[in-house]
């Protein structure tokens, strides 16, 4: 039943051989991993405004100069990202360019930031897609965590069944939503210019504005610039696209970066134009929308593209985070189950934690977005400046042809992105001081996960100089409850290894109940020496450990091995098992870590 409902959620299997139908081309991976970028536009132009609206509505005029910034930083990281891909085709992004150029701990920072962030992307992604819904449809104002988590079930599971049919989804909504507003953008530009917008609405550009501050036009840009989130994905992701993968990447960032310009330009010009004041019930993309069109079909078309691309966002997340996952679990910096492809082929032990998290983060956050963005957005920051660091770096000692280029390119976006880490601690450290706590303590959970398998793979290293002494015997014993079909079972199996010694141990809670018991036994199986041990607390795993040590506390002295046999009968349907005592699981988990000695679990399969 498991194994069908499974099969009816991701699909059939996939075989290995199928991998390569699995790469995307340059329109699927604009789609799937540009979505986060792209959705930005709906919350960047809104986060500058709700700090300019601290000082007043005529403030806003700002938005404009704070908003060329944001463009020529993206234009330096769009031009820094595409030196990444071809400098590191195999993909890695700032986890592997800082870690080459700079060292292993600004790598592990960066990877353990971009970790972070990809669960903040899905988090941020989907609340901010509820907002939307909820902005159109108040009445779901209070359900809003309700609604965000059955959201990230449904992409998790689209993403279980494989990346290229999870870009085959996502691409209508994400082009339709680029449509969308260009269509917004389009008409309400022409309202604009065509004097239907009261110039009364927004104060005129250059206006003095008393209580601005440079502190505050900083953390209007810094908050601005969160719109840049995502930028990096395709520089992570190189590996998902179809050959030649450099190049597709690389055209694949400049339409990224293009479309994402135009967008995000334009809804900063019609929030000015409109006057648009932030709301928390209602975003600035719903309120350029409504003043356009009013709320006829294109204003519920707008919200329910943006509701639809500010949802699957999550998915740049969900490509990025298993790849990234793997580069770090190939440098045994997190556990190798992240290395495991699943059923469709795709890393679905990274895909199930990411969705994990994300519900976690949603319902601690209670789903809202302004108090997700600044953390999310310093998670980016710090490894878009470590990889930009790496990269000047790296042109430096290796002086290829245009290296002086490549270097100055760098540079540009290194500084950028060091200045607006620099704004974000400043200006929202009340929000983002949470960075400083959990990235030493990621650095450190790495080394402790590295740390273990060293020694891991040290012991069980064969080292001829030191070769394992022979074990000279064996002593069996066999835990019983009764005189059953299932204990003689396992007494049989024990006989049959040829044990020097084979001891039966029961427990008993009454004196009467052992007596007879022993009676019985040197009965049924007179060959079989049986020891009985009573436990006073009722408590049968007590005393058998406790014999169990001493057997082989003796044992070892001969250089004999101890082995514990344990019957277990497996009931004929699996939801019998709830109707029995689980005593043999129970025993076999406490014996399992005893030092030399061999636990083996012998079934008797019942047949009714």
């Amino acid at each position: 039943m498991v194994s069908s409902i499974k099969r009816l959620l991701i699909g059939r299997p996939l075989k290995s051989t199928e991998l390569g139908e699995q790469k995307l081309n340059k329109t699927k991976a604009l789609a799937i991993l540009s979505s986060d970028a792209l959705s930005s536009v709906a919350y960047g132009p809104e986060q500058i405004l709700i700090v300019l609206v601290t000082v007043s509505a005529a403030a806003f005029w700002y938005s404009i100069p704070i908003a060329i910034g944001v463009l020529v930083l993206l234009a330096a990281l769009i031009l820094s990202y595409r030196q990444v891909i071809f400098a590191y085709p195999h993909g890695g992004g700032a986890y592997v360019v800082s870690k080459e150029n700079l060292g292993i701990n600004y790598g592990l920072i960066s990877g353990g930031s971009l970790l972070v962030d990809y669960i903040l992307t899905v988090a941020v992604s989907v609340s901010a897609g509820t907002d939307a819904i909820t902005s159109a449809f108040p009445a779901l104002h209070d359900h809003n965590v309700g609604i965000a988590i059955i959201f990230v079930i449904f992409i998790t599971t689209l993403n279980l069944r494989g990346v290229t049919e999870s870009a085959s989804i996502l691409a209508y909504p994400v082009y339709l939503f680029v449509l969308a507003l260009f269509i917004l953008i389009g008409v309400g530009l022409f309202n604009v210019f065509t004097g239907q917008v009261p110039a009364e609405l927004h104060t005129p550009v250059g206006t003095p504005i008393a209580g601005i501050s440079l502190f505050l036009l900083l953390r209007a840009f810094a908050s601005g610039s969160s719109a840049l989130t995502g930028v990096e994905a395709i520089s992570n992701a190189i590996p998902n696209f179809k050959a030649p993968a450099p190049n597709n990447a690389a055209k694949t960032l400049a339409a990224m970066g293009g479309l994402l310009a135009i967008l995000f330009s334009g809804i900063v010009l019609l929030a000015y134009y409109y006057g648009i004041t932030p709301n928390e019930k209602v975003t600035v993309v719903s309120q350029i929308a409504e003043q356009t069109f009013g709320r006829n079909f294109m204003y519920f078309f707008i919200q329910g593209t943006t509701a639809l691309i500010l949802i699957l966002a999550a998915n740049t997340g969900y490509t990025a985070f298993p790849l990234l996952a793997v580069n770090l679990a190939n440098d045994k910096f997190i556990p190798r189950m992240f290395k495991i492809r699943g059923d469709r082929l795709g890393y679905s032990n990274g895909i199930l934690t990411l969705g994990l998290a994300s519900i976690l983060l949603i319902i601690f956050f209670k789903g809202q977005t302004e108090h997700l963005i600044p953390l999310y957005a310093v998670g980016v920051f710090i490894p878009f400046t470590l990889s930009q660091t790496g990269m000047m770096l790296k042109w430096f000692r290796e002086r290829p042809q245009g290296w002086m280029t490549k270097l100055i390119i760098n540079t540009m976006g290194a500084v950028i992105c060091f200045v607006v880490t620099i704004m974000f601690f400043l200006t929202k450290f009340a929000q983002v001081w949470p960075v400083l706590v959990f990235l030493p303590v990621i650095v450190f959970v790495f080394y402790r996960i590295r740390k273990h398998y060293e020694a891991v793979g040290e012991q069980l290293r064969i080292n001829c100089e030191e070769p394992a002494l022979p074990i000279e015997g064996n002593v069996i014993i066999v835990p019983v409850a009764g005189i059953t079909q299932v204990v003689e079972n396992s007494l049989n199996y024990a006989k049959s290894l040829g044990a020097d010694q084979v001891l039966a141990v029961y427990v008993s809670f009454e004196r009467d109940d052992e007596k007879k018991f022993e009676e019985k036994w040197n009965k049924w199986q007179p060959d079989v020496r049986l020891v009985t041990l009573h436990s006073h607390y009722r408590s049968i795993i007590q005393p058998l450990t406790k014999f169990v040590d001493t057997v082989q506390h003796k044992a070892s002295e001969a250089n004999y091995r101890v082995t514990v046999i344990i019957p277990q009968f497996i009931p004929k349907k699996g939801w019998h098992n709830i109707l029995h005592n689980q005593s043999s699981l129970l025993i076999k988990a406490y014996l399992l870590y005893r030092r030399n000695v061999i636990i083996t679990t012998v079934p008797y399969h019942l047949k009714k």
